[in-house]
């Protein structure tokens, strides 16, 4: 994880303190898919966005995906001290350090990206000017304000404070209705016209000046000017002041009377407004469910073959979907084989099989002793009859083909023996071995394997094998690394016929050690081959038409890892039987019109 600073923004919006932000670049494993698992990627963290590349070198090609960390969330993995996933809207990255220090240094990296290059923040402020803070907070405030308003007060306290304001403007004109009262009490006719003809003497005292307005001034002392033209006794006694409070108070006892009765009626109608928005809102509720369900099916959905779905202890997925997906997997790759072969030209290849002799031998090298361990224990125990030992189950029957098997699981891990027994005509123990133990020939009909190489070759009739298989998501991938010998057992009766047996058990090696990338599975495998010949007729001479071979195949595996023992077992029942067809058909094919090798 390297780190360097760039320069952001200007000088005159961003602080000194601020004027440089950290980038970050390393090394992280990547989700990528459920084929291909975890990947290394070279990421970088700049500019408040996260990318990534295929490797440092590769920068220069551009990136293969970025993330803006603005509204990213960042959730540290509960189980995986190296794990954490980094999520925007529907977008998911999953990502792995090579150590929880690390990861914590990443997370604590991205944190702070979002935090000073967020909206929001203080630096973020100051780098857009204040105005975008002013505008935001008037913004702010003009949707608080509206929420308060569409949120309000139910209608039965609002029609409670129309009652209220009633009450007071009722005052009000009482007040009003009082000192008009007194106004015309006090005020009598005799005395509006005796100060009328006061006014009018007055006038003659004094000269006067008429304005162009009608207005006049006096001019004894020039300091003295009357505003107003005198009232009129006749003006004054016009003006009924009882009378006319008396209507104000009618024209406004009518608009509370029709206020009321507005009120009254709002009232009555309010229950079934409130029934109304009721049903509404329970609409609403039933659509924001089916729309939170929905989206929690399609956020499953889009994220269903990430790394919480996978084969774990702590696996989101539970054994029936697991089932599901295993056997909808399974389906795929059986019609992506059956495309290939119908497309396959087969190319040929020399693959001579060996004089018997050379398999006939123990052999010198360092596994040789647990080699004939393994051949004895076989020609021993998987030969013996099934018949009458409970502990066998039939669970397959097609034809000569029967498959049985025995129900044995330790620590919670499926290691139940299968034993199938087997006849096919027109090809000898020899030639069947052969096929199966040949490393040279092994894709042309084994198609679970992903990729295979010999480790080592200990002598002409043992190598070393490490292959991996295809993953059956959400299945974790599998390896194994097995010791694999052909031999040849001589009978010691005249009257038997001589054993081919090809034993596959699993052995550890410096150059193929476990990984983090897959599960090591361990095998004790045989293929255990017979050869009965029918006499011809009259003079003829041996054709394939009157061999047949006897295959009785016993697998003891292994699986390891965290895989329902229920998945387990259908699978065992589903593949086995189709392999041991697959794979004697493809002898059939491969022998046809050569010499017979016994």
């Amino acid at each position: 994880m390297s780190e360097k600073g760039s320069s952001s923004g200007s000088d005159e919006d961003v602080d000194p303190e601020s004027a440089q932000q950290v980038d970050v670049g390393g090394i992280l494993s990547k989700w990528t898919n459920y084929i291909h698992g975890w990947q290394d990627r070279w990421v970088v963290l700049k500019n408040n966005t996260l990318s990534y590349y295929k490797s440092e070198d590769e920068r220069e090609y551009g990136c293969r995906g970025s993330l803006c960390l603005s509204k990213a969330v960042i959730t540290p993995h509960e189980f995986d001290e190296c794990r954490f996933d980094i999520s925007v809207n529907d977008s998911v990255w999953y990502l792995r350090a090579e150590d929880p220090e690390h990861r914590l240094q990443w997370i604590e990296s991205i944190e702070l990206h979002k935090a000073e290059s967020g909206y929001g923040s203080e630096t973020s402020l100051r780098r857009h000017g204040s105005m975008l803070s002013l505008t935001s907070a008037a913004s702010a405030l003009s949707a608080t304000s509206a929420s308060s308003f569409k949120k309000g007060h139910r209608l039965r306290e609002k029609l409670a404070e129309m009652e209220t304001f009633r009450d007071i403007l009722c005052r009000q004109v009482d007040t009003l209705q009082k000192y008009f009262d007194s106004c015309a009490d006090v005020v009598p006719k005799d005395e509006f016209h005796r100060d009328g003809a006061e006014v009018e003497e007055d006038e003659d005292d004094f000269p006067t000046t008429t304005r162009p307005d009608g207005e006049c001034n006096h001019n004894n002392n020039g300091s003295k000017e009357k505003l107003f033209p005198p009232a009129s006794p006749k003006g004054m006694n016009g003006i009924d002041f009882k009378g006319e409070a008396i209507t104000f108070k009618a024209t406004t006892a009518g608009i509370l009377s029709t206020l009321s009765h507005c009120i009254e009626l709002m009232m009555k109608r309010e229950d079934s407004w409130q029934k109304r928005l009721d049903r509404e809102l329970e609409k609403r509720k039933r659509v924001e469910d089916a729309y939170k369900s929905a989206m929690n099916e399609l956020k499953k959905k889009s994220h269903f073959g990430g790394p919480d779905y996978e084969e774990g202890p702590n696996s989101l997925i539970n054994e029936d979907e697991f089932f599901d997906a295993v056997e909808a997997a399974l389906d795929r790759q059986d019609k992506i084989e059956e495309q290939c072969q119908s497309e396959k030209v087969r190319i040929p290849r020399l693959s001579p099989v060996p004089p018997g002799d050379i398999y006939s031998t123990i052999g010198t090298h360092r596994f040789a002793i647990k080699v004939e361990e393994m051949v004895q224990n076989h020609m021993t125990y998987s030969l013996q009859d099934m018949g009458g030992d409970a502990n066998w189950q039939l669970v397959i029957e097609e034809g000569e083909m029967k498959v049985y098997r025995r129900e044995v699981e330790e620590n919670g891990i499926v290691l139940d023996p299968l034993k199938a027994t087997h006849s096919v005509k027109g090809v000898t123990g020899h030639e069947v071995c052969h096929y199966f133990w040949d490393t040279a020939v092994r894709m042309d009909w084994e198609t679970t394997i992903e990729n295979f190489n010999v480790v080592e070759t200990l002598s002409d009739n043992a190598v070393i094998v490490y292959q991996t298989h295809k993953r059956v998501w959400p299945a974790s991938q599998r390896d194994v690394l097995y010791l694999s010998a052909i031999r040849k057992i001589f009978a010691t009766n005249e009257n038997d016929p001589d054993t081919w047996l090809v034993c596959n058990f699993s052995v550890d090696h410096d150059n193929a050690l476990p990984t983090n990338r897959c599960v090591r599975a361990k095998i004790n495998v045989a293929m255990i081959c017979q050869t009965l010949v029918s006499p011809p007729e009259g003079d003829k001479e041996i054709s394939r038409d009157n061999i047949l071979c006897k295959i009785t195949y016993v697998a003891n595996v292994n699986p390891g890892g965290w895989a329902p023992a229920s998945v387990l077992r259908a699978v065992a029942k589903r593949e086995y039987p189709k392999f041991l067809k697959r794979f004697t058909s493809y002898v059939q094919e491969k022998t046809a019109g050569k010499p017979i090798l016994f």
